[in-house]
């Protein structure tokens, strides 16, 4: 267990506040603003220590003084080499460092770059690792053996300037492709949208960097004076390039060399492809606070909502208790273990505490669509627009009201406005697929799905998606393969397991689709029994789902096996009084008992069945029980004419002879 004391936290205090001025000072924004909140939800070490002395902020004695002597407005640098590049390049720091905030991207590299930098790598022997990034940019280039060695030549003209001048002339460099990228792309989805586009700056960036990270001599080994951020940009920079087992290494020595770069962790949970991944990447991490944030937000992107990932949570909020990142770990969670209610309470607390927080109101809108509560999405959405209606999240908010109100050409008009502002935003894509579905544009469901995999492979509703559109176009050996990458990924939702045995069932392969709907039974007791994190209050969770019951008694019986087959009809009509009714005299009543799901169409299916079955059998006690669930059948108000007709078909066969007796 993790004990915060006052000495901890003053030197947490210390840590992040040193984090949130060099992730500004390198314009990484996003990082400086997870370590601001973090920093600002951790308690004063005053508060941790009731004997500490500290004198009242409102009180005349106050010289206003801050308590602990740290940088804020340059971070130091324990470098004594690095530190006097720093003071030497400080003006010219400052003003790259206004021209980047002003979005000028190409001034901002151009104050410490030269122009005639080379667009492949300052070395004359091209690397493997450049030369995968050198050929999506520039594979239509003439003379590339020439220009490469020309440019080789030109090695000496790389300035020397410190590390921080470095990234931020590199990273300047890295979003004027981004923006010039973007700027290229087609409408989305439109007639010439052929794709993601290509950042032609990456080449440039990767050659740079391949040979400031091996100045030692060693390749392989990072340059000993590095302090991890020009890793980082190089772990980005050969993720762009689709060489995700590099990226990974130097992600991984970047936040081992520095770990409060909140990015860096970020883009490393986006390379892991499986759980399998992080369990091995976990142990190469260091050992503090961070790689705990780390776990708990990697694991809830591979939706695991454990015990153990609940217990990380909760000693990070016993250190950071109002932590409004954690509260939305928290969240996630519930909503992953399907506890709705639970996570919708903790992201209404979270709007009260900070109505114009934006980050992840795109989960609380799917989880107010899910849960049918239109009033709150209206809010949520005004509130919203009214913040920031430029913002993804925004934009998936709207998006998410106008499908609940079934009006799905605006709704993809705003998910459309959200790929404009971000085509990286993985939610917008899926969510656009369900609205194209709903709109029975397969096409271009098809499409948006397949933008949101490319994306975020580990989105598995992108992945549902697709095979629920392959499935309405029949073509069930696509819509399989689709499925069984979604049950990967949700081994423990039924959901996965059903659409996985429909496809074997439409496939006429009964055996597999036997056992895909058994793990479906397996999957769906899994939340049941995870009462202290995700347990459902709703009518019939005790029972199982009679559907998969039913599905798998009509395999048997395409297998001929009709004692199973029954077996399973007699399953069905259990889950009516709860699983665990014993008395046969509860079934087919309307209100059902506790756990039960009561009278459906399909317990209603499997009673005829089995009375259809034990007419068949005949003899007394056949003919009785088939005219006992055909009078239970006259009774609750489904299939009632069949009923009617195998009640005469019965009292006609019973009259003729073979009756049941007294």
């Amino acid at each position: 267990m993790v004990t915060l004391t006052a000495e901890n936290a003053n030197q947490l205090h210390i840590t992040l506040r040193d984090a949130v001025v060099k992730c500004s000072e390198r314009c990484l924004y996003q990082s400086a603003k997870w370590a601001a909140e973090l920093l600002s939800s951790l308690p004063h070490p005053a508060q941790l220590s009731p004997g500490l002395d500290r004198t009242d902020e409102d009180s005349q004695m106050f010289d206003g003084r801050p308590d602990e002597a740290v940088p804020i407005i340059v971070a130091s640098n324990d470098d004594p080499e690095e530190a006097t590049l720093e003071a030497r390049e400080a003006n010219k720091y400052l003003l790259a460092k206004s021209y980047f905030d002003c979005r000028e991207y190409d001034r901002c590299a151009g104050v410490f770059l030269p122009t005639n930098l080379p667009l492949g790598p300052v070395s004359a022997s091209t690397s493997p690792l450049s030369t995968k990034l050198l050929s999506p940019a520039l594979s239509r280039a003439k003379g590339k053996a020439k220009r490469s060695q020309a440019y080789g030549r030109q090695q000496e003209q790389l300035p020397q300037i410190s590390q921080r001048s470095l990234f931020l002339a590199l990273y300047a460099k890295f979003m004027a492709g981004e923006k010039r990228k973007d700027e290229d792309s087609e409408m989305i989805l439109g007639p010439a949208d052929g794709g993601p586009t290509v950042n032609k700056e990456l080449v440039r960036i990767a050659g740079i960097l391949e040979e400031w990270l091996r100045e030692d001599g060693t390749r392989g080994q990072p340059n000993l004076r590095s302090q991890g951020w020009l890793e980082y940009l190089y772990g980005i920079v050969l993720a762009k390039g689709k060489n995700d087992d590099d990226a990974r290494k130097w992600l991984i020595r970047s936040v081992n060399i520095y770990p409060y770069n909140w990015g860096a962790w970020q883009e490393l949970s986006g390379l892991l492809g499986s759980v399998e991944i992080l369990d091995h990447v976990l142990p190469l991490l260091p050992s503090n606070l961070m790689t705990l944030f780390f776990a708990v937000y990697a694991n809830q992107e591979f939706y695991q909502s454990t015990e153990a990932v609940h217990n990380h949570l909760s000693e990070l909020q016993r250190i950071f208790p109002e932590s409004q990142f954690l509260k939305t770990q928290r969240a996630l969670l519930f909503y992953h273990s399907k506890d709705l209610e639970e996570a919708e309470s903790i992201f209404a607390a979270i709007v009260r505490s900070d109505p114009h927080r934006i980050d992840s109101l795109d989960h609380y809108s799917n989880i107010l669509y899910v849960m049918g509560t239109r009033p709150k999405l209206a809010f949520l959405a005004q509130l919203a627009s009214s913040t920031d209606k430029f913002r993804p999240e925004t934009c998936c908010v709207v998006g998410n009201y106008y499908s609940l109100k079934s009006e799905h050409e605006k709704a993809v008009v705003y998910f459309r406005r959200a790929l404009t502002l971000d085509r990286s935003f993985t939610s917008a894509w899926t969510l656009m697929g369900h609205e194209y579905v709903e709109m029975k544009n397969t096409h271009a469901a098809i499409e948006s799905y397949r933008r949101a995999v490319d994306v975020n492979r580990k989105d598995y509703r992108a992945w549902y998606g697709l095979g629920q559109t392959y499935e309405m176009l029949e073509m069930h050996y696509y819509a399989l393969f689709y499925h069984q990458r979604a049950a990967s990924l949700r081994p423990y939702d039924p959901k996965m397991w059903q659409a996985v045995g429909s496809c074997f069932s439409k496939m006429d392969r009964p055996i597999e689709s036997i056992k895909a709907h058994k793990r479906a039974l397996i999957a769906g007791s899994y939340y049941d029994q995870s009462s202290s994190f995700g347990s459902s209050t709703a009518p019939g969770a005790g029972a199982m789902d009679p559907d998969t019951l039913y599905q798998i008694a009509l395999m048997y019986e395409k297998l001929q096996d009709y004692d199973e087959a029954s077996a399973y009809m007699e399953l069905v009509l259990d889950q009516e009084a709860g699983a665990g009714a014993d008395d046969a005299e509860s079934l087919g009543q309307g209100g059902g008992g506790s756990g039960g799901v009561g009278v459906t169409p399909t317990t209603s299916k499997a009673r005829m069945w089995l009375a259809k079955y034990m007419f068949s059998r005949g003899g007394p006690e056949g003919l009785a029980r088939a005219m006992k669930l055909a009078n239970e059948l006259c009774q609750d108000g489904v299939e009632v004419e069949e009923a009617k007709a195998l009640v005469r078909d019965l009292r006609a066969r019973m009259e003729g002879g073979d009756s049941p007796g007294a």
